[in-house]
């Protein structure tokens, strides 16, 4: 798979439907693999922090959930360079649609207390089928991770979503993969709370224009310090192109 890096984070170049087969390849491949959801907050956080960006960089599928990377790949290596948003709520949607198709075994965990059983029980309502293996609020301390691990064990799922939110989920995953013995484990931020409906999703005509940040923003204020992250990414990948940094031809990692 063709990767494209930005700012020193490596990201896969594929669409939704090829980061759904790929998910699949890795669901039958056995334990354990990860999932990243990457954006420019995560970007901008790898470059403070060295032990998060080796997560994000080692993870065996990074997808560009951020119009900004588009944008940024873009400018950077051209039109295609990242074909598209895959963002990680659709993912979630989509990998439960697949789920209820194959066969495969879900478990929700994290969030605040009972959002995840409410998001689990949204997808099964609207998936047919779909196998809910196990819910669980929990938190990454340190002192709930061998409960966690044997719930989860148990629990016997495909595929694991982690929503602690980043660095942390991630940080988790690749901490404790190897106890987890679950063949993908994939970090999925607020995407419990978009299902269940504790959080709005701004309205299909802002997704499509690269404007959910700007909804987020309006809707919890309290963001703001979290997006001065965008700016500053979007000056640093300027920079580069002022720079003179353009594609490597026919190179099988692009990087800026």
């Amino acid at each position: 798979m063709r990767k494209v890096e930005i700012l020193g984070v490596q990201v896969h170049a594929l669409t939704h439907e090829e980061a759904i087969e790929r998910i699949a390849a890795l669901v039958g491949a056995g334990p354990t693999h990860q999932v990243v959801t990457v954006n420019p907050e995560f970007i901008m956080a790898a470059r403070r922090d060295s032990a998060f960006r080796q997560v994000l960089n080692r993870a065996d599928l990074a997808l560009a959930d951020g119009i900004g990377l588009v944008w940024a790949a873009r400018l950077l290596y051209g039109r295609g360079a990242l074909p598209e948003r895959v963002a990680g709520v659709d993912m979630v949607e989509q990998l439960a649609a697949q789920a209820a198709r194959r066969g495969w075994r879900l478990y929700f965990l994290g969030a605040a207390e009972s959002v995840a059983e409410r998001a689990a029980r949204v997808l099964a309502d609207r998936y047919p089928g779909l196998v809910v293996a196990g819910t669980y609020a929990g938190s990454p301390a340190e002192a709930e991770v061998a409960g966690i691990v044997a719930r989860v064990r148990a629990a016997r799922p495909d595929i694991l979503f982690v929503a602690y939110g980043a660095p942390a989920q991630d940080l988790w995953i690749a901490h404790h993969a190897s106890a987890l013995q679950v063949p993908v484990a994939m970090g999925v931020g607020g995407s419990f709370d978009v299902i269940a409906g504790v959080t709005r999703r701004a309205p299909l005509w802002m997704q499509r224009r690269g404007l959910e940040w700007l909804y987020r923003l309006i809707r919890q204020p309290w963001r703001w310090r979290r997006m001065i992250a965008l700016p500053r990414f979007a000056a640093l990948i300027v920079w580069q192109w002022l720079s003179g940094a353009r594609r490597k031809s026919g190179a099988e990692t692009y990087h800026a």
